[in-house]
């Protein structure tokens, strides 16, 4: 019953010391950052403290099996086990105090350098997590010698314990990234964790009084003799096996987590997954032990080799990995229901892949705990040295192999080396357990292994960095195989770099254009000169707003095109870029042109490698503007950078007259986090605008006051300065309405069309989450409507065009309505086709001169029915023809038109509307019509208001 119990409890315990690992990785994000040097010391600090733990524990059941007989030993060291568990329990209930403490000490500090302020806060996070990861370190050598009655039942008690504490972490994993995170928030997260570890320590104090169940059979789990064992010093060279597979498991780990994002993207549900599958494999590997009546003395030189064999057929189909993964996603739809049985579907394929190698290797340790336990006494240290020893090499593997070897190697070269010290491990095991013969066959084993190791084919950069997870059905090539497959993305574009650096893979490709494009761990992030007008305004944008632009700091370097358009103007004299990765630093000369200004030549553009959010914190200047570029907030990471909290240290690092320009999407994106993303930032600037660059690419901007947001005189002076002019005209928008076309909404719509609700918080990050199910389901976002009255007043009250218009007099030359047009249909089909049928109210016979060929968008999409159908809320008159009855459906169609089309810039008329609706009849019997006037009412507000009404 003892026993069972304390199983039970192992299970619960491993799976909240997973959780908890997750949880302060999120943390920490905001202290250290989100880069690889920030990464690898969370998971050094934890795995060291880890390693410490199992030492100072080991050592401890030592002495308390020195001090008493077995019996009362095993239930002391229950006892202590509980204090142990309380102690975690409690620090997890302070840690959201004792964060915010260390992240208040941390700014306090004197500026110290990014180098010796990273340091210091380095120190703070060994403070704050390095105690329970100390205390995590004691479930082993504990419960190993607490539990164990006897030599025959240790090997099964120990593999029972590490198996059982090792399947609550793939619980953990899977619960921290799929649940209680986006759920509860970091600081709920932490309280909950508590509870379990202070009830789970209480339970094993109350084990702890049960010395019945625990007393020792016949051949009982005896305490040591005193003195050194004599075969304590073959200890040695198992510790040697186990320091090296820990290394080798942990730098594959890593290389899988990367091959990982590059086939099925770099989400958070992508790391959950990879971790939670491994844990899962080791634990499998350990209850196969347990489950052992006997454990031949060559069981564990064995199944080491085999690991290696099936590890390095592993390797060899590493470049199909992106094929296979896309094959799973065209199993799936793009239904937001589907998405987790989408994410099950890649556990089960991952762990169908790598049960039987994984599972190999979490055998290894309750494997060689057997091989020693009958010649060291003393089970819980011994327990304690082996997991100290392989925990111990997990660190260097996490910060050798997974980042260190990474700023001169690349993935494949990484994991020969791990499997060439997974193969030394083996030799090493050989020779200890098995001597004579059986050593000289290993030897020549290791020797094949290295000629093989070298031989083998480096992995094809093409197929890993192909984005094949951005395919969402099968097409010819998908039913083909992965030769065909991969053949069909080549043509796409010709591969001119790749670099595994330690934070991302970065790739450019070259379409058959000419043009170019940056991508990260597979996804494109920008093509030139393709999407060059939203690189270059999201630099420009704000500097037409802004007091002054002097001075500027960007966040991502990418092509370098907005960081180049910033550094181009006359009166800039310092751009700052925050940049994550050194690959993409060095893939910048790829760039060079006059499309980004060649920013690499440029002595005004200073680039800092490291994460944004630290780098900004930690500069202690301000400055004119500052431009937020980052990827999509569902890779892991990049979501910190939208959090209210940044923001506000964002806008207090603004001179006075500043201007924060944040990039954002519609495509792959919904309503729900579109609305987060704005309703956070607008929680944090007095006036928010929101303007376009692509078709399905936004550019929020945000002012400390609306003053010269609303300025268009001034706006249209900055414009047609030279240095302005270039940098306008270099994406045709040097006239001032095809720019002002760009403006989807006007200051103060946000808060009007949104209201008051949910924020994106750094402790409790949901944007991730909600941004990972829609880059699954993949479909576009709509911008909130404009139509409502409240929201059409403000809005039609601060369009920039508008009041270029009544700047104007009222009225437009043709020459310019055409610009306002022309750059409107580049970007959006409805504003086109409302902007056209409003032309077409002002003046029919030129819009019909033009004709809708003239314009580049497509026929399809705005066709000359459609246009006429809008032109009646512009001219009521227009369809004199049409003044008969119409159904409730047809009235029910007209309401959807009008708010799905309207615009600020040239409103409709409302009574157009209500003129509509009041020919709605309805067949005998029915009260349809007055439910869509109802409905319209409530939607759009009184009808008989117009907006243009002061």
């Amino acid at each position: 019953m003892v026993r069972a119990t304390a199983l039970l409890l192992t299970l619960l315990t491993g799976f909240s010391g997973l959780v908890y690992e997750v949880t302060w990785q999120k943390y920490l994000a905001t202290l250290l950052g989100s880069h690889s040097e920030a990464t690898a010391a969370v998971l050094g600090i934890f795995l060291g403290g880890l390693s410490l733990g199992y030492v100072v524990f080991g050592a401890v059941t030592r002495r308390v099996m020195e001090r008493g007989e077995a019996g009362t030993g095993q239930s002391r060291l229950l006892s202590i086990y509980g204090l142990v568990e309380a102690g975690i329990g409690t620090w997890a209930l302070l840690f959201p105090s004792l964060f915010r403490v260390a992240t208040a000490a941390s700014l306090g500090l004197p500026q110290l350098g990014l180098g010796l302020g990273f340091g210091m806060d380095v120190l703070l996070t060994v403070l704050l997590i390095g105690p329970p990861t100390l205390l995590m370190g004691g479930t082993i050598p504990i419960l190993t010698q607490s539990l164990s009655s006897s030599l025959r039942d240790a090997t099964r008690l120990h593999a029972l314990v590490y198996a059982s504490n090792t399947a609550g972490a793939f619980v953990g994993a899977l619960a921290a990234g799929f649940l209680l995170i986006p759920w509860l928030g970091l600081d709920a997260v932490m309280r909950w964790l508590g509870l379990v570890n202070l009830i789970a320590g209480g339970t094993f104090l109350l084990l702890g009084t049960r010395r019945r169940d625990l007393s020792p059979g016949p051949e009982r789990a005896r305490a040591p003799k005193p003195g050194p064992s004599p075969q304590a010093a073959k200890l040695g060279i198992l510790t040697a096996v186990a320091l090296l597979s820990g290394f080798s498991m942990m730098a594959i780990q890593t290389i899988l987590n990367r091959i990982a994002s590059l086939s099925i993207g770099a989400s958070q549900f992508t790391f959950s997954i990879v971790v939670a599958v491994f844990v899962l494999c080791i634990a499998l590997g350990s209850f196969a032990v347990s489950a052992l009546r006997r454990i031949p003395i060559g069981t564990a030189v064995v199944t080491q080799w085999i690991l290696v064999l099936l590890l390095v057929a592993l390797y060899l189909q590493v470049s199909s990995a992106p094929y296979w993964a896309h094959v799973v996603r065209t199993w799936f739809g793009t239904q937001p229901n589907e998405f987790l049985r989408y994410q099950l579907a890649l556990a089960a394929l991952i762990l169908l892949v790598l049960a039987i190698p994984i599972g190999l290797s979490g055998a290894l340790l309750p494997l060689l705990f057997h091989a020693l336990r009958r010649e060291i006494d003393d089970l819980g240290a011994m327990a304690g040295r082996l997991y100290g020893a392989n925990t111990v090499g997990s660190l260097l593997g996490s910060l050798v192999g997974g980042y260190l070897l990474l700023y001169w190697l690349d993935l494949h070269q990484v994991a020969r080396i791990a499997l060439f010290s997974l193969s030394v491990a083996a030799f090493l095991l050989s020779a200890r357990l098995l001597p004579g013969r059986w050593t000289l066959v290993s030897g020549v084993a290791l020797a094949l292994t290295v000629v093989v190791l070298l031989a083998l084919p480096p992995w094809s950069q093409h197929n890993l960095t192909s984005g094949a997870f951005r395919l969402r059905v099968a097409h010819d090539a998908t039913r083909a195989g992965p030769a065909a497959f991969f053949k069909q993305m080549r043509a796409l574009g010709n591969l001119l770099y790749y670099r595994d650096d330690p934070t991302v893979t970065i790739s450019v490709r070259e379409t058959a254009d000419g043009s170019r494009g940056l991508f990260t761990n597979g996804k494109p992030d920008t093509l030139i000169p393709t999407e060059l007008r939203t690189v270059v305004l999201l630099g420009v944008l704000p500097c037409l707003f802004a007091e002054q632009c002097q001075s500027a700091f960007v966040i991502g370097l990418g092509t370098g095109a907005t960081a180049g358009a910033l550094g181009n103007l006359d009166a800039m004299q310092r751009v700052v870029v925050a940049e994550i990765s050194p690959g993409v630093e060095a893939a910048l000369p790829l760039f060079a042109s006059k499309h980004n200004g060649d920013p690499g030549r440029n002595p005004r553009i200073e680039v800092r490698r490291g994460d944004a959010y630290r780098t900004l914190l930690r500069d202690g200047s301000r400055y004119d503007v500052i431009v937020s570029a980052p990827s999509n907030p569902w890779v892991t990471g990049v979501e910190n950078l939208y959090s209210r909290e940044f923001l506000l240290s964002a806008k207090q690092r603004l001179n006075p007259g500043g201007v924060y320009a944040q990039w954002f999407h519609l495509y792959e994106s919904s309503r729900g986090a579109l609305e987060l993303v704005l309703r956070t930032y607008a929680s944090v600037f007095d006036a928010v605008a929101v303007w376009g660059g692509g078709p399905t690419d936004l550019i929020l901007l945000g002012w400390d006051g609306a003053e010269r947001a609303l300025d268009v005189a001034r706006i249209e002076a900055r414009m047609k300065q030279p240095d302005y002019a270039t940098r306008l005209q270099s994406i045709q928008l040097e006239a001032p309405l095809a720019l002002l076309a760009h403006e989807l909404l006007p200051l103060g719509v946000v808060q009007s069309a949104l209201g008051p609700g949910e924020t994106l918080r750094l402790m409790h990050p949901i944007l991730g989450h909600q941004a990972g199910i829609d880059f699954f389901v993949g479909k576009n976002a709509e911008l909130p409507e404009t139509a409502r009255l409240e929201t059409a007043q403000i809005a039609t009250r601060n369009s920039l065009v508008r009041r270029y218009i009544e700047l104007q007099g009222g009225s437009l030359p043709d020459e310019e309505r055409r610009d306002l047009v022309f750059s409107s249909c580049s970007e959006s089909a409805r504003s086109c086709a409302t902007l056209m049928a409003w032309w077409a109210a002002e003046n029919p016979s030129s819009v019909l001169r033009q004709g809708t060929a003239h314009f580049p968008i497509d026929p399809k999409l705005v066709t000359v029915d459609r246009i006429d159908q809008l032109q009646q809320f512009y001219d009521p008159r227009h369809r004199r023809d049409e003044t008969g009855p119409i159904t409730a459906s047809e009235a029910a169609a007209l309401v959807e038109t009008f708010r799905s089309s309207y615009l600020p810039s040239v409103p409709f008329r409302r009574s157009a509307l209500r003129t509509a609706l009041g020919r709605c009849q309805d067949a005998a019997g029915e009260h349809l019509c007055d439910e869509v006037r109802r409905q319209a009412e409530a939607a759009l507000g009184d009808l008989a208001i117009e907006t243009t009404e002061k």
